[in-house]
């Protein structure tokens, strides 16, 4: 998948499209919080993998039983549609 900047329409949609995620400082972000911290460990560790199948690497914090990621396309400065994908397949694994 290539990669390219979303248009501001299409960032309007995101949020609507992707429940859950707000864009802040040209990145979308998302505060997820579980029962413990092996419950949001087990949870990265899933995200992981989906992040290496599409070599794409969110910027993500772990403190007990919540975690925060934050994505965003550094090499093109913003918001993409890698992103957006990303972000459906967290949203996926989440809510199994």
């Amino acid at each position: 998948m290539k990669p390219y900047l979303l248009q501001v329409e299409e960032l309007k949609e995101l949020v609507v499209k992707i429940p859950g995620w707000e864009i802040h400082d040209e990145q979308l972000q998302r505060e997820f919080k579980f029962f413990n911290f092996i419950e949001a460990f087990s949870f990265m560790t899933k995200i992981a993998f989906i992040c290496e199948k599409y070599n794409h690497h969110p910027n993500w914090e772990n403190v007990y039983s919540k975690v925060k990621i934050r994505l965003s396309t550094h090499d093109l400065g913003g918001i993409t549609n890698l992103d957006q994908t990303l972000a459906s397949e967290i949203n996926k694994v989440f809510d199994q």
